[in-house]
């Protein structure tokens, strides 16, 4: 039987975080216990501020624990796009930091001693329709020329060695990405930024801030903070408090769904090289093998955030998907289902510096284990005043018309790149 629940939520116990009061005072605040904040946290009170993180629900309860777990090089857009739209000297920056993302959370694991399963094991993007892999030649010839690297193209008639499936017409392989359990990485982050002296406060719901003269008022649901800088990583959970954030990110539903432990043998043959795999339609796929050989399943079945009944749906329509993709688990239970929330910006860009004072990373379309670390960690040495590079600072951050947080567009953004799907 299956069960609404996130499989990675059973492999870690949650930290024990005292209920402690609110300090009248601190240096910086930080919204949200997720990748981005507790990896500011890290950084801010490594270096001797006073730093309070507020979350409203508890540590990792957002996206940071109901992902993928892969850690990813590159971005929602690809090499051709980046330099069409920042130039060539840019965007081989942006997709610079991608690289240095992982090696971030690398270090971060290793320095701090998180038991998460961080391994390279490598990404493969499949090809949905003949036409999206004769572009994948392409675009490998100009991640070697443009940014210095290397991807493999596997046609059709090797895919065996990398997937066992016959649903897809050849793949691109990056051995650069890596996998990892995302909620013992975020468990591990809030250890870490307590030891360091970052105080957490979990259920606690950040209501309004108000600017004055020195910093800002920051009000909760038990009580107010004075602080002097404000970091919001608040993501696809972001809300009203901080509407400059709320209007410019779009929250689009994911949904996952994990089996039974598969014997080695079929393990092997479902995922040869153990790789974080997805396809190339906007309606995407995502999958990979945990790391006690279930298969994790993933996508947008639904483009609303979750809720009970589009968590229920979405598992029979990913069920569908996997044997579509894995005709051979069709007598393999599904054990857990859950939804999460990615966020979108309106450019599929992430976004990170400062906007009215307050400090911000956000946006990461669906490449946020990586992204949401590295920023969190750069934008809090920026905060401290450091000279660290990011050449995402100044990109414009577009508002969306006639929003105001609640994306009734959503279904017919779905419907569309349905359509896409169907016809490109």
């Amino acid at each position: 039987m299956t069960k609404d629940a996130n499989y990675w939520l059973t492999t870690v116990n949650q930290p024990e975080i005292p209920v402690l009061q609110l300090p009248a005072k601190t240096d910086t605040v930080v919204i949200g216990a997720g990748f981005s904040g507790l990896s500011a946290a890290l950084t801010l009170a490594k270096a001797g501020a006073s730093t309070t993180v507020l979350e409203a629900e508890t540590v990792g309860w957002g996206a940071s624990s109901r992902n993928g777990g892969m850690v990813l090089t590159g971005l929602k857009l690809g090499p051709e796009i980046l330099i069409k739209k920042f130039g060539r000297d840019r965007a081989r920056q942006l997709f610079k930091f991608s690289l240095d993302s992982i090696e971030t959370v690398e270090k971060i694991v290793a320095d701090e001693l998180i038991d998460c399963s961080f391994k390279r094991t490598g990404h493969l993007e499949v090809a949905w329709k003949p036409s999206h892999f004769e572009g994948y030649s392409r675009a490998a010839e100009m991640m070697s020329s443009e940014f210095g690297h290397s991807v493999k193209v596997i046609p059709r008639s090797e895919q065996h060695n990398e997937i066992g499936s016959d649903l897809y017409f050849g793949g691109m392989a990056d051995e650069l990405s890596a996998g990892i359990n995302p909620a013992q990485f975020v468990m591990g982050l809030a250890r870490s930024a307590s030891k360091a002296g970052a105080t957490i406060h979990e259920r606690t719901r950040v209501i309004d801030v108000q600017r004055h003269a020195g910093g800002f008022a920051v009000k909760t649901n038990r009580g107010t903070i004075h602080a002097e800088n404000i970091f919001v990583g608040t993501s696809g959970y972001s809300g009203r408090a901080i509407p400059h954030i709320q209007k410019r990110i779009i929250p689009i539903g994911s949904y996952v769904i994990a089996t039974e432990p598969l014997s080695g043998d079929i393990a092997r043959q479902v995922s040869p090289r153990n790789r974080m795999i997805f396809d190339s339609k906007h309606f995407l796929y995502y999958f990979r093998l945990t790391p006690d050989n279930r298969l994790l399943f993933g996508g947008r079945a639904a483009f609303m955030p979750e809720n009970e009944n589009s968590t229920h749906d979405s598992a029979q329509i990913l069920r569908n998907g996997m044997l579509l993709v894995f005709p051979q688990l069709k007598n393999v239970p599904v054990e857990y289902a859950w939804g999460g929330t990615l966020d979108f910006a309106l450019d599929s860009m992430p976004h990170a510096g400062s906007m009215n004072g307050i400090h911000h990373a956000v946006g990461y379309a669906g490449h946020g284990v990586a992204f949401a670390t590295h920023f969190g960690t750069v934008v809090a040495q920026q905060m401290l005043g450091l000279q660290v590079e990011n050449p995402f600072a100044g990109l414009p951050f577009r508002g969306i018309p006639f929003y105001n947080g609640t994306p009734w567009f959503l279904p017919f953004a779905g419907l569309y790149y349905k359509i896409l799907d169907n016809i490109s």
